[in-house]
């Protein structure tokens, strides 16, 4: 084997294969964060320029090397103008998904929940109200709060702050009713507020036959640690998404393990 000297490379380091493994998972994240939509093709275009960037310097071509290294330097700004919305993603995705974190925030919600004597949360009324709107065709989109907090989303919306029952769920989404266009956000037996706006995914491998309901409750679950139930006005069919993955055509039985899994 040639030792990386001989070739005028230098010595490969401990701390370089750290390096090559972090930057390799950052541009991992970014890829998962950015696969089915048009930033894909603004990341792909930046990989190339940057490896004909590196080519040009190691090759000695100062002309190219010089001309690329301008447009890094300008295009950094424009870049974070550019990639607001993603880079906010990023940041929420590392607060949220960390092990950490989520060890943290298990424990606050069993101090709190002991505290409060509401530990024994029940899904009953969800599922129910799922199980019959199901039946009835009435579409439905219901988001339950986990580690993040949802203000953002109650504010564009009514508060209600009332506890769950199947009855108010399937009140709420009744056609005539004036809080049934949105969503409801919940989180354990308490209704926090209806007729809620949430963010549309703009991943392009979303089954195009799937609604804005369907595309909202993916959206949101990609910005933020929620988990959303959609019952189909089309079909009746029920739903779940969580982490941008949905979940078609499940049982109540599934719903409520859902629920139970995720902590809802």
């Amino acid at each position: 084997m040639i030792p990386l000297e001989i070739l005028g490379l230098p010595a490969l380091r401990v701390v370089d294969i750290f390096d090559i493994l972090i930057v390799a998972a950052l541009f991992y994240y970014i890829y998962r964060m950015a696969r089915g939509t048009n930033v894909m093709l603004i990341f792909w275009a930046l990989l190339i320029l940057l490896i004909v960037w590196r080519v040009a310097n190691a090759l000695g071509m100062r002309l190219l090397g010089a001309l690329l290294g301008a447009v890094a330097g300008v295009g950094l700004i424009a870049l974070v103008v550019i990639f607001q919305p993603e880079i906010r993603k990023f940041l929420l995705f590392l607060g949220t998904k960390t092990q950490l974190n989520e060890s943290l925030w298990k424990r606050i919600q069993f101090w709190r929940h002991n505290i409060q004597n509401t530990s024994n949360v029940s899904y009953e009324a969800y599922v129910n109200a799922c199980m019959h709107m199901s039946q009835s065709k009435t579409g439905a989109l219901i988001v339950f709060k986990r580690s993040n907090e949802v203000e953002e989303l109650i504010d564009t919306g009514e508060r209600i702050d009332a506890l769950a029952s199947s009855a108010l769920i399937e009140a709420l989404f009744f056609k005539n009713s004036p809080l049934h266009d949105g969503a409801v956000i919940a989180h354990g037996n308490k209704l926090l507020a209806a007729r809620c706006i949430l963010p549309v995914t703009s991943r392009l491998d979303i089954d195009p036959n799937l609604g804005l309901r369907h595309r909202s409750a993916i959206g949101v679950t990609e910005q933020l640690d929620v988990l959303s139930v959609i019952v189909s006005e089309e079909t009746g069919a029920i739903s779940y998404a969580i982490g941008g993955t949905i979940h078609h055509d499940i049982s109540p039985v599934e719903l409520r393990q859902a629920l139970e899994k995720y902590e809802c």
